[in-house]
């Protein structure tokens, strides 16, 4: 599992994300991506959905 973190500039850069997130996923990677104010605003929610991926079966 890989936790992306983005601010504002994701924005400007949805497409390169993209790319990289198909590259990891082709590699049988869980990408999950959350906005850095939600981290800092509610960690505990980012953490239980962080576990709720990681104990559920790949897709």
């Amino acid at each position: 599992m890989i936790v992306e973190l983005d601010g504002s500039q994701y924005m400007e850069t949805v497409e390169a994300d993209n790319e990289r997130v198909s590259f990891f996923e082709r590699r049988c990677y869980r990408v999950v991506r959350f906005w850095n104010d939600d981290v800092l605003e509610n960690l505990g929610g980012i953490l239980e959905t962080i576990l709720k991926y990681e104990t559920s079966p790949s897709p």
